[in-house]
């Protein structure tokens, strides 16, 4: 490619939207343009880096056994009833009527779709089997922004394995964890996987692969001493053990103008806030809940969602608290209630002598036990955890680290598989149904955290194996004969040696070529130049170091060709398939 016909439109200045450093290099790049909110266009450049991602999923799966498909992303209702997910997903569902009145939807994953092809499957001699696509999305984000970070209109792989039994799910899992892994690696993001909500897929076992990035929307609990590592929305921690002491009366007490725990803690007769417990009204799928949590813990709204399956969940408004309970916020609680259900987090398990609100404007409750006095209907974990709390495993204090999600692995089990007749015939020759996971990978997520990961204050650092050019050969003086067939000769060196390589032959001042080519972020620069051919010498420029030397012009070829032969060597996974 040649430069003075690229359309590469690079811009000195980010836009004043742009808070994260993809979002304002992607768009300076010339690699994307924003349409609307959440949805891109992506220029030459852009969709060359998006592709090259694409390849590098592509060969991962390809390497364990996958079968690439290409699905519709447009469905009918049906499907998404079928499974009750229509209901479910709620807004985030891009819905639409065809012409004679038929409901249908835009795709935002493939689970029920690949879920009837499969039922064409019947003998458990064609397992298993990994079927893929790289199919667009459509998500109806209430904040779509930092780029390509957050959208509404994306490329995804979605993989779905298919087994016999749990023991074939296992393997698939693994299998697909690893090749995430060298995903990962080949695109030269640091990951982790950690432990995750299942949400709305469903299923057991679900894994989370994470990097770390002021730019994420997900806090992730992770101990500096083991491998322990979780979402908030997964986490727990081992809090230090309180000593019960003997029981106490429940008495009630006037507690004027105490509206909250600091409030309470600051009050003559009062508790501290370890001591007192904090009862939430909130509305699960139209009923009245109870939900109480120790005073000076937070509720992670993700793990009550998990813990009762709800899919409509918000809290009460004042008007309804006072209908439920008597009273205002500031002095609720759930002593002695019996017509609402009550669920309680597992830190208060044992708990004696706590104080929590009346449920009477201005009075509150001491000398709380938790199981003589609450008609507790559910125990779970429904805390947040917080930075420096006790590792779960070693007991070393937790970090709180800010991520963004690069993909998504899940042991979905047979629920899909049973409401779509994907069953088999095993070798006992009873018909089951099929065992199904399902892994997804965001192909421009991952473009987005790849530029996340790598640049500096000249722009982007591409790693080779994504990089929209692997070289650039910059010619300083393009009337220059000499110059021109110096730089020629180069350009068409490195092109039957297979390297994506782009000559800048543009009627440009060599600063406006060298600081677009680092914005850009193309891995190696050949400048060539009059004075340097002089000593039959050109420039190597290496983008991620920025270090420059002469090199002799026979050998400048054979120089790039070896660094990005270097750079391309981390090798494929793979299972012998």
């Amino acid at each position: 490619m040649r430069w003075s016909q690229l359309f590469a439109p690079t811009l000195r200045e980010a836009p004043g939207d742009a808070e994260a450093a993809s979002h304002k290099l992607l768009v300076r790049g010339g690699f994307i343009r924003q349409l609307h909110a959440g949805h891109y266009s992506m220029l030459p450049l852009g969709w060359k880096v998006h592709q090259k991602v694409a390849q590098v999923v592509r060969d991962e799966i390809n390497a364990i056994g996958g079968q690439e498909f290409l699905l519709p992303t447009m469905h009918p209702a049906s499907i998404w009833q079928a499974s009750g997910r229509w209901d479910t997903m709620g807004e985030i569902m891009f819905r639409l009527e065809d012409r004679r009145g038929n409901a249908t939807a835009l795709g935002i994953t493939h689970e029920e779709i690949f879920a009837t092809v499969a039922s064409e499957l019947n003998s458990y001699k064609q397992l298993p089997q990994v079927w893929y696509h790289i199919q667009t999305k459509f998500r109806d984000e209430a904040r779509a922004k930092a780029g390509l970070l957050r959208v509404r209109e994306f490329h995804m792989k979605d993989s779905y394995s298919f087994d016999v039994d749990a023991a074939g799910l296992d393997v698939a899992f693994d299998n697909h964890d690893r090749a995430y892994r060298r995903i990962f690696e080949r695109l030269g993001i640091p990951a982790f996987g950690v432990e995750a909500s299942s949400g709305a897929m469903g299923g057991t076992d679900s894994v989370e692969f994470m990097t770390p990035s002021p730019a994420g929307e997900d806090d992730v609990a992770r101990c500096p001493s083991c491998d322990y590592a979780a979402n908030i929305e997964k986490a727990t921690s081992a809090l230090p053990p309180i000593e019960a002491g003997e029981t106490a009366e429940l008495e009630k007490f006037p507690t004027p103008g105490v509206r909250t725990i600091a409030a309470l803690e600051e009050f003559d007769g009062g508790a501290p806030a370890i001591d007192q417990l904090k009862t939430l009204v909130m509305v699960l799928d139209g009923t009245t809940t109870l939900v109480v949590v120790r005073g000076d813990h937070q509720l992670n709204l993700q793990k009550l969602i998990d813990a009762t399956g709800a899919i409509e969940i918000r809290p009460a408004n004042p008007e309804e608290t006072v209908a439920a309970l008597g009273a205002n916020p500031g002095s609720l609680g759930a002593v002695a209630v019996t017509d609402h259900p009550v669920i309680v987090d597992l830190s208060l398990e044992g708990r004696v002598n706590m104080t929590t609100g009346a449920n009477e404007d201005d009075f509150h409750y001491r000398g709380v036990s938790v199981e003589r006095d609450l008609q507790v209907g559910q125990w779970t974990d429904l805390r947040e955890v917080s930075a420096g709390e006790a590792c779960p495993r070693c007991g070393t204090p937790l970090e709180i680290v800010r991520c963004i999600e690069i993909g998504h692995i899940f042991k979905l089990g047979t629920g899909f598989s049973e409401t779509f007749g994907a069953t088999i015939s095993s070798q006992e020759g009873d018909i089951v149904p099929i065992v199904m996971g399902s892994y997804g990978i965001g192909i421009g997520r991952n473009m987005a955290a790849v530029a996340e990961t790598h640049h500096d204050d000249k722009g982007l650092v591409w790693p080779v194996s994504v990089a929209p050019f692997e070289a650039v050969i910059t010619v300083m003086k393009i009337d220059d004969e000499a110059t021109m067939n110096a730089a020629e000769l180069l350009y068409d060196d490195l092109r039957h040696a297979g390297v994506d390589v782009v000559l800048d032959d543009r009627d440009a001042r060599a600063g406006v070529k060298f600081a677009d080519s680092e914005l850009v972020g193309i891995p190696f620069r050949l400048t060539v130049g009059p004075r340097g051919l002089k000593d039959g010498n050109v420039e190597y420029t290496v983008r991620s170091t920025m270090e420059t030397v002469d090199v002799p012009l026979e050998s400048a070829a054979t120089t790039v060709i070896h660094a990005v032969h270097a750079a391309k060597a981390v090798p494929h996974g793979g299972i012998g398939v």
